[in-house]
Formats: C-alpha cells, structure tokens, sequence
C-alpha cells in the first residue's frame, strides 16, 4: 500500500483487528514505572498528532506517538483525562500490517504529556518497516520506516531529504508534502520545527496566513500547545509518517537566538529576566521538545540539560555527526546581528558547540571509516562576508562569528583524511551551495569541503524565484543561493552524492508544486561542488 495523505489521516487498509501481546524484549514501558493501567479508551480518535519514528539503527529504530484528542488545549494535555492510557503498539514487514514482527504495550501518562517512544529491537538491518498504535477501540495511522544497514555494509543508495524552519503562521506546510512525496529513506530536521511566538508578533513580508495558539511558549504548556498545533498539520505528519527522521534543534524550539543560559533579551514576560528563569524556561522546552519527537531514551532531559549531538551510521556509505549549536556555545560576539570588525569573533577560547563538543566531533572524524562524514547542524558554516575592502561585515549567530571553532573543525576533518565531508545547514530561510575553505581570504586555498543549506518550509513567506545573494560577488567560494521555500533531496552512493535543491513558488497558498531550482554533484574524492542543473 503506498502511503499516500489519505491513508496516513485514516489508517486506510490497516484498520483491522490486532490482537496485542507483551512480546519479549519490547519496550513495555520505561524502567521502574507502575504497572500498565487496565486500557481506557476516549471516545473518540486519542491520534489527532499522528505517528513518527527516528533515530534508526540497524537492529531498532524509535516509533513515536503522542494522545490528543483536543490537540491545543491550554493546558497542554491534548484534551486527555488525567489517567494512564495503556497504548498497544506493532511493527510490520507489509503496510497492511498482516507480517507483525514485534508488538507490546506502553502505558501513556501526564506527565509525560501522553507522549510515548517505543524502541523495538531485534529488527533486520536495511529494510523497511511499518507500525502503527491502538488506544482501546481507536487505530493510529500506520507510518513506514526503514532500519539502518549493518555496520560493514555498503548500500547502493541513501535517499536522503533535510529541511528546517516551519513557522506555522508564515505558510502551509505543503513543503513537506512534497518532501514526503518524493518517498525518501531518512529525513534531516536541522531545527526551528516550531516558533514561540504569539500570533502575529513575528510578521511574513508576504502576509501571515494563520494564526499561533496561546501565547509566547515559556512553560511546559504553552510548549507542549505549541507542538501540538504543529503535529496536528496533515502534511507535516505525512512527513513524518513515510520515513524516520534524525532531529536536532535551533534557536526558536525555545528562544530566538538563545546562547546556553542567555536569552534573547531580559522580558520577564517571556522568563528572560534572570539567568534563573530562563534556565527554568529551557527545561520546560527541553521537556516538551523531547516528549514530542522520535528520540532515544539517550536523550532525555534531565532538567535544563539534554543530549541531541549524537552520530548515526548508515552501513559504510554514511556517518551522521549530529550536532547541537544552541546548548553549549559562548555568547555571541558583539551582539546577535550583523557586526562589523568584531574582534571578539577571533578569540581563540570561544566555541559554537562548546569545547566537549568539538572534541567528540574531532574523535568522530578520527575513528569514521565512512564514505561520506555528513555533519548535520544549524548556522551558516562558510565565510560570508558583506563589505568589499579590508572590513567585515558578517553574521555574530553563525559561524562567523566563531572563527576559531570553525576552523578547528575543519582543520580536524583535514587532519584526519575524512574522504567527504559535508556539512548540512539550515536557519538562514535561503537556499545555498558552498564551497568550504580553511582559509577564505586566499583565493589559492584549496577546497577542503562543501556545504549544502536548505530554504525553510515556509519561515519568511513566499519569496522571490529572481533573487540572488550580491554577497555571492564577495565571496567566491559561495556558489548558488535562491530565496523561494523548500528542502533539500539528495541520492548518496558511493560513487556521488546528487542534489537538488527543491522549490515552492509559493506558501501562502495550498498544493503548490516543487520543482528543482538546482542541482549538484559531488564526486568521491574531489573536493568542490559541480552544478549539474
């Protein structure tokens, strides 16, 4: 059955019975919790957020769903009644659901927003899956997924899709239709899934089309509302629903341009005041951010601090460095914008990732014997400089501004002959194609890398199929930029990785067509992109 929007909403063909039994080895609740309560069942569908998985690996991969039958109610609960919910949960070879492999039950609780992950293990390596939930009488949609490929395997091919930035009140989320459409094998989500912002307090220059419940998100309610606002979008859980995703987040998950424990600004009303009260903010979002993703137990918070950085191996072809540029950076230089000659921006003690960070991703290209080290994070990687002459005028948010942490990075993924690096971006709501150097100033110095950074799925509005970055003209090494919305689809193999750069002439309306503004290639071995399209 393929899985189209319909069957997706509906659960098409696989609303049959299923009978569901405690299977040895499954996840039947997290450790030390109470025994299961005997099964409630709402009234009417508790699956109005749909169903995700992520984080695949070659024997398991998480499957994710979470109760609402009343998905923005304030106080963000999902219009559940206080009690456990016993959820039965299997995992399939067919989309019909008759191949059952795995199936137990987990217990869905308040405090955990009704929110449950399941990591089911003893899976075959390289092969798709499909699952599905049952609270009492009611049936989930069913999602596909697919595991990870054996460690020292080689796979012919990876089709893998990333995209950032959704702001709900800025577009449809049509993007992800089209992304699901194109029936990748993985999906990369490099950040602001969702913004905290009130309705119509961050305004489109083309037009908001719909409004954020509630108000500014600083409490685990208003978080959680908000994530189910976004859940609750039929293409966003289509998304979702055809593939697993590997997620990390930016800045607007929780505060816009937040930096550790500093804030945007010192608004009370939003808890910025004190170091104390934002901290207290980041948690309730840390939690919410959790609850509502397809994460492993690895990354659950524990109070204001919470893992994302993690690496993912696809057999030999790929090795996933995922990467956290929020948590444990210093603060921004000279402020959160565009500065120009910000000589704090070169002191060699400052880090974007954090020191700890930097240290793993260095082990990390030391140890990979992978075809392609792909680092998926969230800030602009490449030097982009906006003024001719001897003075720069660049961005404090990206790397940029932590011009030592940049090239410590790269010089590590240098040093340690990684054959074909590749950094993934997202954030700055434009298409880009870079060339990666260790030293920008000098037109000589060779390509060491390249960088691929996707539009946002609707933040900024439609934009302008005409427009072209003039910092281009400055900066050599950047090769393409385009400012219409959309993602990223690529082919890795291990010959070449191809890529397309997909587009939406418009988001304020629905069932826009993607087309391919762009195309890529990068060869094994040669540095450099080659535009092909």
């Amino acid at each position: 059955m393929e899985i189209t929007r319909r069957t997706v909403l509906s659960g098409g063909a696989a609303a049959g019975a299923l009978t569901v039994l405690a299977a040895p080895g499954s996840a039947t609740g997290a450790p030390g919790t109470r025994p299961l309560a005997r099964s409630a069942s709402p009234r009417v569908s508790p699956f109005e957020l749909g169903v995700a998985s992520g984080d695949p690996l070659p024997d398991s991969v998480v499957l994710w769903t979470r109760l609402a039958v009343d998905p923005t109610a304030e106080d963000g609960l999902g219009g559940m009644a206080r009690r456990p919910y016993a959820v039965r949960w299997e995992i399939a070879r067919d989309p019909q659901m008759r191949r059952v492999v795995e199936r137990g039950v987990v217990e869905a609780r308040a405090e955990s927003g009704y929110a449950v992950h399941v990591e089911p293990r003893g899976l075959q390596a390289g092969r798709e899956y499909w699952y599905r939930f049952r609270v009492g009488g009611h049936l989930s949609p069913v999602g596909r997924t697919m595991t990870a490929p054996a460690r020292h395997e080689m796979p012919a091919v990876l089709a893998m899709s990333f995209a950032s930035c959704s702001q709900y009140e800025h577009g449809y989320f049509t993007a992800y239709r089209r992304l699901a459409q194109d029936q990748p094998d993985l999906v990369l989500h490099l950040g602001d899934y969702q913004y905290e912002y009130t309705k119509q307090s961050y305004l489109s220059p083309t037009g908001n089309v719909r409004d954020h419940d509630g108000p500014e998100t600083v409490d685990l309610a208003s978080y959680r509302q908000r994530h189910a606002q976004y859940k609750s979008d039929p293409d966003l859980q289509l998304a979702h629903a055809t593939a697993p995703w590997l997620v990390v987040w930016d800045d607007h998950e929780v505060d816009n341009n937040w930096a550790d424990d500093v804030p945007e600004n010192s608004d009370a009303a939003q808890w910025n005041d004190t170091t104390a009260r934002f901290v207290r903010r980041r948690a309730q979002a840390f939690q919410a951010y959790y609850e509502n993703m397809p994460l492993r137990r690895a990354s659950v918070p524990r109070g204001a601090d919470m893992k994302i950085y993690r690496r993912l191996h696809w057999g030999r072809l790929a090795t996933f460095h995922m990467m956290d540029t929020r948590q444990y950076r210093d603060d921004q230089a000279c402020g959160d914008g565009w500065t120009i000659d910000c000589d704090e921006r070169l002191d060699e003690t400052r880090s974007l990732p954090g020191m700890a960070q930097e240290r793993w991703l260095l082990d990390g290209f030391e140890r990979s014997r992978a075809r392609w080290d792909v680092l998926g994070q969230q800030v602009f990687f490449a030097e982009q400089d906006a003024l001719a002459g001897p003075s720069y005028r660049t961005s404090m948010d990206g790397w940029d501004g932590y011009v030592p942490s940049r090239r410590r990075i790269t010089q590590g993924w240098v040093d340690a002959g990684v054959r074909n690096p590749v950094v993934l971006t997202g954030d700055v709501h434009k298409h880009w194609a870079n060339d990666l150097r260790l030293d920008y100033q000098d037109t000589d110095s060779p390509v060491v890398g390249s960088e691929l950074v996707c539009s946002s799925i609707t933040s900024t509005g439609n934009g302008s199929p005409t427009w072209q970055s003039p910092n281009m003209a400055l900066n050599p090494h950047l090769r393409f930029s385009a400012d219409q919305r959309g993602y990223v689809r690529t082919a890795i193999t291990k010959e070449k990785m191809s890529v397309d750069y997909r587009s939406l002439p418009s988001v304020t309306t629905t069932d826009a067509a993607a087309y391919t503004q762009a195309s890529f290639e990068l060869h094994d071995g040669q540095r450099g992109l080659q535009r092909t399209r």
